[in-house]
């Protein structure tokens, strides 16, 4: 079975909070804050965001 691992070993364990991502009509994905709803970033390679929960 997997674990998370241990604190402090540098990596994430779960999704970044308050935070969520959504593509574009044109294929670019966008971050988004959920509390205020503004766009943050966005990536221009076609990939989305690691750890960052997908909006339906």
């Amino acid at each position: 079975m997997a674990t998370n691992g241990k604190a402090g070993d540098n990596r994430r364990h779960g999704m970044v909070c308050e935070r969520s991502q959504t593509q574009t009509p044109s294929g670019h994905w966008v971050k988004r804050d959920t509390n205020t709803g503004q766009f943050m970033n966005v990536k221009q390679d076609g990939t989305p965001f690691k750890g960052v929960r997908k909006e339906k």
